[in-house]
């Protein structure tokens, strides 16, 4: 970015190579620095580590370290570890490494414990200032008194303490006198505003837990609420970016700044969330799919954990084209699943191998094809990329077809396989079935055929057309393979969210039941078949596209030397239309 000055002392932006579309956010920040409110863009990511970050958090990462990057400002990344109960230090490496693995930079790490002393006493001058009071009714209580949408809320037989009983209380509770539940503190606002939020919040409760950062210094937490937006004071956060459904919230935000006589005073701008079709965004179901044995871990393919796409073989440029495309605004909707798969394949299809493999083998004996012989046929690695080359594959008497490329009675418009059909063989040969085998159950074992060696791949024969293309591996040479395919956790008929996140509305244990009702049972299908002799040593994260398929992923953790085991990405053909700008 260029900032200059004219004569007027007027400050002039000038935005090169645009790393985020154009986007109110963006307005926002240029206008903060054309006035000089804003001297250095400063934003944070701030994700809580009680969970592995989901397709949906993608967004956020974009928008926080993009525009920052984009103005020559800074990112913080920040763990939100105000709540230890739910915390982890593998949730902590497994953010970084997402966002890592993005292509992002954090300029500065920190954590919401590192300034739990100064969050302590931030509370303390509320007690002081007659804006802060211990409560002991129960949380029951508290939710019951808070009011509704209509009606005003009650306030507590507590709120009116005194200075003095509020101090040694806290510090009591500090102390840990207490036990859990037993008393918060509450901000004192107006429990008949119409904004829910600021009715008298809880911002501090007790609970004996070790935390993975202080140990057991602290046994009373502030609540994220009352913690976030003192911690982007204290960082100097100039735009504090966050999802829709902290709007309401903000004017808590603001008056916490405020009235913790804070000297930064950072501003709170939300934009709408990212909910794509069929994939599960909440962090709590997530955690429930690992917990149930649902799913093999945060990472299974099937999840739409950053981890489990990572996986599953998706790329870092797939992903930030999808976010970049499908934009920053303020309006909240669902994205459907195509999109994301559209991105994922004009990603790939200049990148991978374009190989055969046979997931339901049918063995084809090519009756007059001489025994005991073989020969290498030329095969393009990339039709559309000449730049990786051509590979040599082998071709013999006998080779492996997909079941469904053969039929002993053919449907109408059915152009593979049948009694009396020829059709092509990739890279190879005109082949023509003239018998088949059943085994005692009246299955198809194998089909005979005849090939036509004057029809060989790449040759001039044209005499003779066939409608149908079919792909193949050679017999003697296939390495046998595991391919797993997968389809979406929900169905297109579960597919919406609730547009929340696990810190402002916790997804109830009801809903988590019924969600786990609408699980498909039938998400993930493991077959055994071959694939080219060349790819027995495929390395882990290898990206393929098998002919008529997809495109497949060598899996990081079930691969064994000499023994791949394949995951479809995605399939080959997609309805996804771009729309139009």
């Amino acid at each position: 970015m260029r900032i200059t000055e004219s004569g007027n002392n007027e400050r002039l932006i000038s935005v090169d190579n645009a790393k985020t579309p154009p986007n109110f956010i963006k307005t926002i920040i240029e206008e903060d620095l054309k006035s000089g409110k804003v001297k250095e863009v400063v934003t944070r990511f701030p994700p809580e580590p009680n969970g592995y970050m989901h397709i949906g958090h993608v967004r956020a990462i974009f928008i926080d370290f993009a525009l920052a990057d984009e103005f020559g400002g800074r990112t913080n990344l920040r763990f939100d570890d105000t709540n230890p109960v739910k915390e982890d230090v593998e949730y902590v490496n497994s953010i970084k490494e997402d966002i890592k693995w993005l292509g992002f930079e954090w300029d500065n790490q920190y954590y919401a414990s590192d300034y739990f002393d100064e969050m302590y006493n931030r509370a303390v001058l509320l007690i002081n200032k007659g804006l802060a009071y211990v409560d002991d009714q129960s949380a029951d209580e508290i939710r019951e008194n808070r009011g509704t949408l209509t009606e005003p809320g009650h306030n507590s037989p507590y709120r009116d303490r005194s200075v003095e009983e509020n101090l040694d209380l806290f510090t009591r509770m500090r102390d840990g006198e207490f036990k859990n539940g037993e008393r918060v503190l509450r901000a004192k606002i107006d429990m008949a505003s119409p904004n829910i939020n600021l009715r008298d919040p809880v911002i501090y409760r007790i609970s004996h837990t070790t935390h993975h950062n202080t140990g057991d210094k602290w046994c009373i937490y502030p609540m994220y609420t009352f913690a976030h937006p003192l911690e982007d004071a204290i960082e100097g956060v100039t735009h504090s970016l966050c999802s829709l459904e902290f709007e309401d919230q903000r004017p808590f935000y603001d008056w916490v700044v405020s009235q913790c006589e804070m000297e930064a005073q950072p501003r709170q701008y939300e934009f709408g969330r990212l909910n794509v079709s069929t994939m599960v965004t909440s962090k709590r179901k997530l955690r429930k799919l690992v917990e149930e044995n649902l799913v093999d871990g945060w990472d299974d393919p099937r999840m739409p954990t950053i981890s489990g796409l990572r996986r599953r073989g998706y790329t870092p440029d797939a992903i930030k084209d999808f976010i970049y495309e499908t934009g920053i605004s303020r309006s909240q909707g669902l994205v459907d699943i195509q999109t994301l798969e559209h991105f994922v394949r004009e990603d790939l299809k200049m990148k991978a191998m374009r190989t055969m493999a046979v997931l339901r083998p049918l063995k084809v004996v090519i009756t007059n094809y001489p025994e005991g012989e073989s020969e290498l046929l030329p095969a393009e690695n990339n039709t559309e990329n000449e730049e990786m080359g051509v590979r040599q594959i082998p071709f013999s008497r006998e080779i492996y077809i997909e079941q469904d490329d053969f039929m002993e009675e053919p449907v109408s418009k059915y152009f593979r396989l049948f009694p009396g059909n020829e059709v092509r063989l990739k890279h190879a040969y005109f082949i023509k079935c003239h018998d088949f085998i059943k085994d005692e159950n009246g299955e198809v074992v194998e089909i005979h055929c005849t090939y036509d060696p004057e029809t060989k791949s790449g040759s001039d024969f044209n005499a003779r057309k066939v409608k149908g293309t079919i792909h193949w591996v050679d017999a003697s040479a296939a390495v046998p393979a595991e391919f797993r395919l997968y389809e979406p956790l929900l169905g297109e008929d579960e597919e919406s969210e609730e547009l929340a996140t696990d810190e402002t509305n916790d997804v109830s244990a009801d809903e988590v039941d019924d969600f786990l009702k609408k699980v498909n049972k039938d998400s993930l299908e493991i077959v055994q078949g071959f694939v080219e002799p060349q790819m027995k040593d495929a390395a882990a994260q290898d990206k393929f596209q098998f002919f008529r398929h997809g495109y497949f992923n060598v899996d990081p953790q079930l691969s064994e030397p000499g023994k791949p085991v394949f995951g479809r990405i995605v399939s080959m053909k997609s309805s996804f239309k771009m729309p139009k700008k």
